[in-house]
């Protein structure tokens, strides 16, 4: 497997490795299928997931690979979460909801106590990160995200951008230069996705008018 973290070729001066191109061109596919609404979303992640976790565990940034390993859990969580009775509207697609208030407020402390957890960590162990809290602020803030993909709420795109703006930055000084690349084109697809969820969750909500056909 070394050829995975090894040099695939030069884009702008910056050195792109097969393992970072393969797991994020896999992400991005991912995401894809998450806009989509697609079940195959998971599967897509849980496997980009494994390779990314190779390409920041030979990296040595500790917070990074153990993103990806709970990616992985999520993803498999989410699979089993969208299969059981997959949520489904009236035409059997999955079902999107803004979160509530109260769910809004738990995700946000979630990713508050769950950052100052993970950076308070790794700043006692420096060994474990090189950017403790930047590290752990992508850790934490992509579990919310998947958590909140898995409910079918429209946030989780909120929180995709959030990420994005400290993962771009973050991957380029560290190395990873094509996850910084593949983090703008994220950005982008997250734009579109959210338009796209927020759409159907304003049509899920509306009432169906008496006399009118389910």
């Amino acid at each position: 497997m070394n050829w995975l973290n090894s040099e695939a070729f030069t884009l702008f001066d910056q050195h792109i490795k097969w393992s970072d191109m393969i797991g994020n061109v896999i992400g991005l596919l991912g995401l894809a299928l998450g806009w989509r609404r697609s079940i195959w979303t998971w599967p897509v992640q849980f496997v980009s997931g494994l390779i990314l976790f190779t390409a920041f565990a030979t990296a040595h940034l500790s917070g990074s690979a153990g993103k990806q390993i709970v990616v992985m859990v999520v993803a498999a969580w989410g699979f089993w979460q969208w299969n059981r009775g997959r949520q489904q509207t009236q035409d059997g697609s999955i079902a999107v909801r803004f979160a509530t208030w109260r769910e809004r407020g738990a995700l946000l402390a979630a990713a508050a106590v769950g950052t100052l957890a993970v950076g308070g960590l790794f700043t006692a162990y420096p060994t474990l990160s090189w950017d403790p809290w930047p590290d752990a602020y992508i850790f934490v803030g992509t579990v919310v995200a998947m958590y909140a993909q898995a409910r079918g709420m429209v946030e989780f795109w909120f929180a995709w951008l959030l990420v994005d703006l400290v993962g771009v930055p973050l991957n380029f000084a560290n190395g990873f230069a094509f996850s910084g690349f593949v983090y703008v084109i994220y950005g982008a697809l997250v734009l579109w996705g959210l338009r796209d969820w927020w759409l159907r969750s304003r049509t899920a909500a509306r009432p169906v008018p008496e006399g009118a056909p389910a």
